[in-house]
């Protein structure tokens, strides 16, 4: 069955009590190839960025230590949980997982991974 996560108002107060805030890796939906990790709409806007990968994986940071003293464009400065990162990848702990995905490199091989950011309004 599939499921999907979405971040909507009341992320911000689920992410107070997730240990100070988001930084967690979600598990995909299994696939092969490329295909949709994550979709993020300004609903004011209609702005829409879409991440495609075909990792297993997406790191989901929300900004938790941002602290003001970083200024962005116009003056503006990132406090608490103004920014994002979404991040594909591997599982964090597949060395000690035999069960995850691989994420080993072994001498002479090629690490090949495919990240496709898309934007819209």
């Amino acid at each position: 069955m599939r499921q999907r996560i979405s971040f909507c108002a009341t992320a911000g107060r689920v992410a107070n009590r997730i240990a100070g805030g988001y930084d967690h890796c979600w598990v995909l939906e299994p696939g092969d190839g490329v295909r949709l990790a994550a979709r993020l709409k300004d609903p004011k806007s209609g702005r829409t960025m879409e991440v495609l990968t075909d990792q297993p994986g997406i790191q989901f940071y929300g900004g938790n230590f941002l602290d003001g003293s970083v200024t962005g464009k116009g003056g503006v400065k990132y406090a608490r949980r103004t920014g994002l990162c979404l991040e594909t990848e591997r599982f964090p702990d597949a060395p000690n997982q035999p069960s995850f995905p691989s994420a080993t490199l072994r001498p002479g091989e090629t690490y090949h991974h495919k990240m496709v950011h898309r934007f819209s309004w």
